[in-house]
């Protein structure tokens, strides 16, 4: 894979192709649509925390959600952010700017719903999966707001009310008439870990739904890679690396490899700042290590697998 679908042709594209013996006519590409013809992704996904925060409030004051107006609203919004052709017109949406308790339930909505279409889930499945992935922390609105919005680490006693967000989220959607059995389970058990280390239950393997372990694929990822008041975002390079960690003990392995895969095809054409400072721009993805794939610098090729020192700290526009 050289390059992603509805990427814009520049020169270096054909030059890379021309290098492979492929080349384009008129039938292989078409006009990108201007920038103004349809909303960003960071719109989208803004319009979506606004929606879900006032969900959140409502949840808050009438102990009850507003299944229909979420299913009519915002999944759809969060199906239409998945469509973005790269990987930082994905991910710049997500990351933070203000209201992280809001945003994070969209970002794990988002980035649940492109795990379970590169999963193959069928329409019905996805809409479940979508709505779970975008509630899974509901329960947080019985939390009080100083913990939640807390700049720094909880004490031992805030982190053991904080962790009974899981509880509280399963009890509100077990109320909630329409809703698949699973919506409530995700927001039980995504948490959980495949080695048992995780709460409320410390669960292992297949005692944890499978869906629970897509949303706790994507929770940990989003959280990671999101500036908060009291830490910066965690080095893209970084997250990659804990997150194929993960893969051998915490989560569920087979998701994990498909997710860091195909996480890593998409950002093929995206620019990126290394290590170093310098800006690239990504040309290849090795499949022997994919954290570390082919990048131009300056006119050059840089192959990161070789050069162990030098890492992509963070994806850019």
């Amino acid at each position: 894979m050289l390059i992603p679908s509805r990427t814009v042709i520049e020169p270096y594209h054909v030059d890379l192709m021309a290098k492979h013996d492929i080349y384009l006519d008129a039938h292989d590409f078409e006009l990108a649509a201007s920038p103004d013809e349809h909303a960003t992704n960071e719109n989208l996904v803004t319009r979506a925390s606004e929606e879900i925060k006032e969900i959140f409030h409502f949840v808050r004051e009438k102990k009850t959600v507003p299944y229909e107006e979420i299913n009519k609203t915002i999944i759809p919004t969060i199906h239409q952010a998945t469509e973005y052709p790269s990987l930082f017109s994905v991910l710049s949406g997500l990351q933070a700017k203000d209201d992280y308790t809001y945003r994070h339930n969209i970002g794990v909505g988002v980035i649940s719903t492109m795990i379970g279409k590169w999963l193959g889930l069928g329409e019905e499945e996805l809409s479940v999966l979508s709505m779970a992935a975008t509630l899974h922390d509901i329960g947080k609105v019985q939390i009080d707001d100083d913990i939640l919005n807390k700049p720094g680490r909880f004490t031992n006693e805030e982190y053991l009310l904080m962790k009974k967000h899981t509880l509280y989220g399963y009890e509100i959607l077990q109320k909630t008439p329409g809703l698949s059995p699973r919506i409530p389970l995700v927001a039980l058990q995504h948490h959980e870990r495949e080695d048992g280390g995780g709460y409320p239950h410390g669960l292992k393997g297949d005692r944890i739904d499978f869906y629970s372990k897509i949303v706790g694929v994507a929770d940990i990822f989003h959280a990671m890679t999101s500036k908060r008041v009291y830490k910066d975002a965690t080095p893209f390079y970084q997250v990659i690396r804990q997150m194929q960690e993960d893969g051998f003990g915490k989560l569920e392995p087979m998701i994990c490899k498909l997710f860091i895969q195909r996480l890593m095809e998409l950002s093929i054409g995206d620019d990126a700042v290394l290590t170093d400072g310098r800006r690239c721009k990504i040309v290849i993805v090795n499949p022997l290590d994919i954290v570390n794939p082919l990048v131009q610098v300056e006119g050059k090729y840089i192959d990161l697998s070789k050069e162990r020192e030098l890492h992509i700290k963070t994806l850019v526009g």
